[in-house]
């Protein structure tokens, strides 16, 4: 065993799991890593690994029981917005009923601490502004409706049975840890920058979905933010629910917004190569313009994002990709 607090981080053999992990063994926690390896990585995993699914009840009240958990970060979730508009039970199963199956184990094991993944796709349709936290919420597919029902759950937790818990509401993650070793790796992959960088390695093909869009050059326009950027905000965030904190919304993201054409350039600039694509109808589901308005968890958090300038989400997500996607020739 371990003196150092022991944190059950759930979804983290996953992308942004696994930079929480790292986050979390730098600054003096035991992360403990829930995940049943549906679509996380084995080798994303430093620390113990529990293999568990979040609707098996008993394997998580063992999971608290062995280790004792002092606080939760809860990454695990279906996570493909167009997925979510073919396949919504999954997403209501995953998504929803996953997670009241955590806190039942959580008030069952006196644990009240909880730092949870939320996404942008809170906000749905947003016109074209910075959004603050009280935008109102109007998730227009149902991975946001999934994230927005659990900040509810958890606003209620927070109230009847005295949870400390923190929603952060991620905007684009992107990049990749510089010291190697993990990134984005899905069977999958829908997410723009790795799935350009994907198709400059001849390993699938791309699209661009919609070049109608209300925006200057007709693409639409997200606000990118750098993965380990995210995992800090994670930490800080845990760091005030122990100082006894109670928590609330908070946006992850620059602020600032880049078009589809825009990535495509900065990909290009990095690597020295077009990427090949095509041009697509617009996908169901996709807003027009996302960006935060980040000044509420700079307040709170202190969080200032140090890696989060489009060269180094850049750069650092094609490290990344090149070793994991070698070059195919074709």
């Amino acid at each position: 065993m371990t003196d150092r607090p022991t944190v059950l981080v759930t979804g983290g053999a996953g992308y942004i799991g696994s930079h929480a992990c790292r986050a979390l063994t730098a600054a003096g926690y035991e992360p403990v890593v829930y995940d049943n390896l549906s679509t996380g990585h084995r080798s994303f995993v430093a620390g113990p690994l529990v293999t568990g699914d979040l609707l098996d009840g008993a394997a998580l009240a063992r999971a608290f029981a062995d280790h004792k958990i002092t606080a939760v970060m809860h990454f695990a979730a279906a996570s493909l917005v167009g997925e979510s508009m073919t396949d919504p039970q999954k997403y209501y199963v995953n998504n929803v009923q996953g997670t009241l199956s955590l806190l039942q184990a959580m008030r069952n094991a006196g644990c009240h601490r909880i730092v949870f993944s939320s996404t942008g796709a809170v906000y749905g349709n947003a016109d074209s502004k910075e959004l603050p936290e009280d935008f109102p919420c109007a998730p227009i597919n149902p991975y946001g409706a999934s994230k927005w029902m659990i900040e509810r759950m958890l606003a209620d937790y927070r109230s009847a049975y005295g949870f400390g818990a923190f929603c952060l509401r991620y905007f684009n993650a992107s990049g990749a840890d510089p010291s190697g070793g993990i990134g984005e790796l899905r069977d999958n992959e829908t997410h723009l920058i790795p799935r350009a960088m994907m198709a400059l390695q001849g390993h699938v093909d791309f699209a661009v979905f919609g070049d109608d869009y209300d925006t200057p050059d007709g693409t639409a326009i997200r606000d990118y933010i750098h993965v380990t950027d995210l995992a800090a905000a994670h930490v800080a965030a845990l760091k005030l629910l122990e100082g006894g904190h109670a928590g609330g919304s908070f946006n992850l993201g620059t602020g600032a917004g880049f078009s589809v054409r825009q990535i495509l350039d900065a990909i290009k600039q990095e690597t020295g190569r077009e990427v090949p694509h095509t041009v697509k109808p617009r996908r169901a589901g996709d807003p027009t313009y996302l960006v935060a308005d980040p000044s509420a968890a700079k307040k709170v958090l202190n969080f200032v994002p140090r890696h989060s300038d489009l060269a180094t989400v850049i750069r650092t997500a094609w490290a990344w990709h090149q070793t994991a996607h070698p070059l195919k020739s074709r």
